[in-house]
């Protein structure tokens, strides 16, 4: 398993040309060898990305891609990630529409052709969950009452969806983070390591390592799964995320995985 940076974590220093390159060096310069490219500027074209990434010695693995793009401008966005030598097309979160009982069984309706036709490229749609798909709700039209994530990997085969799994989001819907890669463990090529401690105000967002998730078991569980990518964000930092994101690795290096 290779450790990289989600780039969410560093959205503020990655929304020009400029920044972007800074921003990619600074990230090899920690040690990441592997980014998710996510929330970065749009009008930074995929070739400039790759190149950028290539002369940093970065590999994209991943992707957070607008939801509309993959339901309607499907092809182009394939394109796009064969420009920038990425296998995974990634789903940010679920529209909010899609939440509702009476509407789910229309996120599988209408995400199983792109999802598909993704497939027949040879790459792989990623959903990358919250809190809320661990929610028990009776889609319309189904039978039984089952959280959210469970209809999902009922309604899509593993070639058709794989998952990002997020350790935080799981363990904030009180759910066993080494449960469920057990139960996701063919569909996770990409994880999402995020720790959480507690403040003053709760629960809050910590490097790898640094709050309370068993990460130790949390890697021992992901030996032997489908897991290629360990990819560190955190959405919100005390501090510089650059200094979030070198603690992390910092910490996952020093357990063995680069």
């Amino acid at each position: 398993m290779k450790t990289g940076a989600q780039l969410y974590t560093i959205r503020a220093y990655t929304q020009n040309e400029k920044d972007f390159a800074r921003s990619m060096k600074r990230i090899a310069q920690t040690g990441y060898r592997t980014v998710q490219i996510s929330a970065v500027g749009k009008d930074i074209r995929p070739e400039r990305i790759r190149e950028i990434c290539d002369e940093n010695g970065l590999e994209i693995v991943l992707t957070h891609s607008d939801v509309n793009r993959i339901l309607y401008d499907t092809d182009r966005l394939i394109a796009e990630h064969d420009v920038m030598g990425c296998r995974y097309i990634g789903i940010g979160a679920m529209p909010d529409r899609y939440r509702a009982p009476e509407w789910l069984a229309h996120f599988a309706e209408d995400f199983r052709e792109p999802a598909r036709k993704i497939a027949d490229a040879g790459k792989l749609l990623m959903y990358h969950n919250h809190n809320f798909e661990f929610r028990r709700i009776q889609a319309e039209g189904e039978a039984q009452e089952k959280r959210i994530i469970e209809y999902l990997c009922d309604w899509f085969g593993p070639r058709e969806l794989g998952f990002t799994l997020d350790t935080y989001w799981v363990q904030a819907a009180g759910a066993d983070v080494c449960q469920w890669i057990g139960l996701l463990a063919d569909r996770i090529p990409c994880v999402h390591m995020k720790d959480m401690a507690v403040g003053a105000e709760g629960a809050m967002m910590a490097p790898v390592m640094e709050g309370n998730l068993n990460f130790g078991a949390i890697l021992k569980a992901l030996e032997g799964t489908s897991c290629e990518y360990l990819l560190v964000e955190q959405d919100i930092c005390q501090g510089s995320p650059f200094d979030c994101l070198k603690q992390s690795y910092d910490n996952l290096a020093a357990a063995g995985y680069r």
